[in-house]
């Protein structure tokens, strides 16, 4: 199934919905004593999924005589979570690394292999599918950062890998987008990226469970990997192409990772880190200049949908 919060004008707040076809149908009015918004979902996961996926199987006439149902156009999607409790973006792709590092003349480091690492970013700065996002007044260059993001949907802690799938609520797209010229300047103090991260994260159109892209999981030690295709355009035009199994390290990899001696929670967002090719970094001005105010920037992951967001001033 596909869940989305949503509202019906700028105002309002912020409602769970199921997404049929071409409708949102309201979770609180469809299932007695539901939660109204996402996070509220997520926290009590185990209780609420086998309700919420008994009525995305119902036929959508039969849903909208006894819930409130709107279509796509009359209402406001935001990111699946507005709020999450967390965001950890990993950096779990060697082609992106590799590829990134070489760009400024460095060598691939050894010890990207013995463990996922991650950094932290900025959990109240996400943004939905259609919004604007605002261009920083310091950067010159600007980047997308085309990824995949699992919502944690079971509290834990030291998950192990091989029971680290479970907690994966679901799946959406998601742009870490980047002001690269601030980063390259942070970067050098020895702390990761921060104000070059931080002014903005694109995560959805909205959340997909597990199931829905059961037809591409493969399974093996390490957790499951998915044959799905990633593709990024800028004004139409597509720049990046790359495939989610070629993954270093799995998401059952990071979650284990991220759950050391720490907990957990659900609506924690973990981010893969880019996609061979996934930037424009990657694939130099030669390929594409740095985006500017007015360029439209479309994220595809097959089974995900497609996550577009216009550069603004």
């Amino acid at each position: 199934m596909k869940l989305v919060s949503y509202r019906l004008d700028h105002n309002g707040l912020w409602r769970s919905g199921i997404l049929q076809g071409e409708r949102v149908v309201d979770i609180a009015s469809a299932v007695a004593e539901a939660p109204a918004d996402m996070l509220a979902l997520l926290d009590q996961w185990d209780r609420w999924k086998e309700p919420l996926h008994e009525l995305s199987r119902q036929e959508s006439e039969q849903i909208q005589t006894q819930a409130q149902s709107y279509s796509v156009q009359e209402v406001i999607l935001g990111s699946p979570l507005p709020r999450p409790r967390s965001f950890r973006d990993f950096y779990a792709f060697e082609a992106h690394v590799k590829t990134a590092r070489a760009r400024r003349g460095l060598e691939m480091i050894p010890e990207w292999y013995d463990f996922p690492v991650f950094y932290f970013s900025n959990a109240a700065a996400f943004h939905g599918p259609g919004a604007s996002v605002k261009k920083p007044k310091t950067t010159q260059w600007l980047d997308y950062e085309l990824e995949i993001a699992c919502i944690i949907g079971r509290e834990g802690s030291n998950i192990a890998v091989e029971e680290a799938d479970d907690y994966i609520a679901g799946y959406c797209i998601l742009n870490d987008w980047s002001a690269r010229d601030l980063q390259r300047e942070e970067v050098k103090v020895g702390l990761g990226p921060a104000k070059g991260k931080d002014f903005a994260t694109s995560l959805g159109p909205w959340l997909v469970t597990p199931d829905e892209l059961a037809y591409a999981a493969r399974s093996g030690e390490q957790g499951l990997r998915y044959a799905l295709t990633m593709v990024a355009r800028v004004n139409g035009v597509e720049l990046s192409r790359g495939q989610f199994q070629d993954i270093h390290y799995t998401f059952a990899q990071m979650i284990a990772r991220a759950s050391a001696d720490c907990t957990l929670y659900p609506g924690d967002v973990i981010g893969s880190g880019t996609v061979g090719t996934g930037c424009i970094l990657e694939l130099g001005e030669e390929r594409h200049r740095w985006l500017q105010p007015g360029d439209v920037v479309e994220l595809e992951v097959e089974g995900l949908g497609v996550l577009r967001n216009t550069i603004t001033e």
